[in-house]
Parts: C-alpha cells; sequence; structure tokens
C-alpha cells in the first residue's frame, strides 16, 4: 500500500508541490508550501484518529493533506479539481488502489469553498484541516503597511488550533487574534464561506462544529 512516505519520497509530487508555491508567491498568496502541507496532513489524519476511523483511513486523510494543493503549479483557479485530476494520473503510475485513489482525488478535489462539499470521511478531515490553517506564519509579505485583507487576518492569528472532542461530539477552533491588526469582523468578513464549510464537514463527521475567538465562544 501507498503510504505518506512514498508521497513524500516521490520527485513529480515534490516537483508540482514546490513550484506551485513558487508560483503562488509570485502571484502575492500566502505560503502553500512544506509548512502547510504537513501541517493539514498531521490534522486531517488527527482528525480521523481521534473520531476512532481505522489506521489506513488515517493514512488516506494524511495523504490527501499533503497533496491537496499541488494542483496549484497548472492554476490558482479551480485548483483542487485540476490538483484531483493531476493527483490521479501519479497515484495510478504509484500503484494505488483505485478504491483509494477515488477517495483522496474527490477529497482534493472537493477543499475548496467555491463548490467543495465534504463528499466522503477523508474530504471532510481535510476540509477542518486545510480551513483551520489561519496563522501569521503564513504571512509572505513582512511590510505590515501594504497588507490586504488576508496579509492582515492572518498575520493577526497567533494560535490556532482545531480540537476535536470525541466524547462530547465536537470540533472547535481556537484562534487567538491580535485585535490590534486585525478584527473579529475581519475574520469573519473572508472566511464566513469557510467555516460554514467546516460546519458542513462536522457534521458529516458526526459532530457540531464552533469557533472560540480569544477564549470566546462565537459559533
Amino acid at each position: 500500500m501507498i503510504t505518506l512516505k512514498d508521497i513524500k519520497n516521490n520527485h513529480e509530487i515534490d516537483t508540482y508541490i514546490r513550484r506551485g508555491d513558487e508560483y503562488l508567491k509570485a502571484m502575492g498568496f500566502t505560503e502553500h508550501g512544506y509548512r502547510h502541507l504537513n501541517l493539514v496532513s498531521h490534522i486531517a489524519g488527527n482528525v480521523l484518529q481521534i473520531l476512532g476511523y481505522g489506521k489506513r483511513d488515517v493514512e488516506l486523510a494524511s495523504i490527501a493533506g499533503y497533496l491537496h494543493d499541488i494542483g496549484n503549479v497548472i492554476s490558482r483557479h479551480d485548483h483542487g479539481a485540476v490538483g484531483g485530476a493531476l493527483i490521479y494520473n501519479i497515484l495510478s503510475k504509484m500503484g494505488m488502489d483505485p478504491e483509494e485513489i477515488a477517495i483522496i482525488v474527490s477529497a482534493v478535489g472537493n477543499h475548496e469553498e467555491e463548490y467543495g462539499q465534504p463528499v466522503n470521511h477523508v474530504a471532510a478531515a481535510l476540509i477542518l484541516a486545510d480551513k483551520s490553517d489561519v496563522h501569521r506564519s503564513r504571512v509572505r509579505n513582512r511590510d505590515i503597511a501594504n497588507f490586504d485583507i488576508h496579509d492582515r487576518v492572518n498575520y493577526a492569528v497567533e494560535r490556532s488550533f482545531l480540537r476535536v472532542d470525541p466524547e462530547k461530539k465536537t470540533i472547535r477552533l481556537e484562534l487567538d487574534i491580535d485585535l490590534e491588526i486585525s478584527s473579529v469582523m475581519e475574520y469573519f468578513e473572508i472566511f464566513l464561506v469557510r467555516m460554514m464549510m467546516c460546519r458542513k464537514a462536522a457534521e458529516f463527521l458526526g459532530c457540531s462544529f464552533g469557533m472560540v475567538i480569544n477564549g470566546a465562544n462565537l459559533l
């Protein structure tokens, strides 16, 4: 069976990930490279592990998390769907079972808010992991005077943590935000659709979704 280690050691995959992040940097986007991919991979797998899913399901979620932004090498527009098609060819060449490929490509193809849906457990975990990665370490532009709203909101977040409670069946996104840099209202201005997507993903996994910002329950 193909493992996350196999994925990380694949030269073709590594090239597309590295180049895709370079292209996004040239366009002024926040970081979508190894830091983001490794974190999303870890969180996606962790979500399913905590909720009691099997070892292979956890591995597939981790693989999907690592691969989810590979489509950026072709275009930022529709990069989820494009990435799913790209991954299909790579995983097929690697000899992955078609049943597992189907789970991963559907998860990657459904992780963006423009059209994404939690179509399976791996897709749900990926959505939660990807949308919870809001943090100042993703901001490449260090000139605060030239921040756009995405830079400002990300830079304002000093801590983000996705807390999964299998007993209470809750998934909570905890954020510590520097309100002198960005307001809570600005956060919801650009991330409201993402949070609604997280709610659907949590519900697919049999949980409720909530947000805690600076210690206050908001959702």
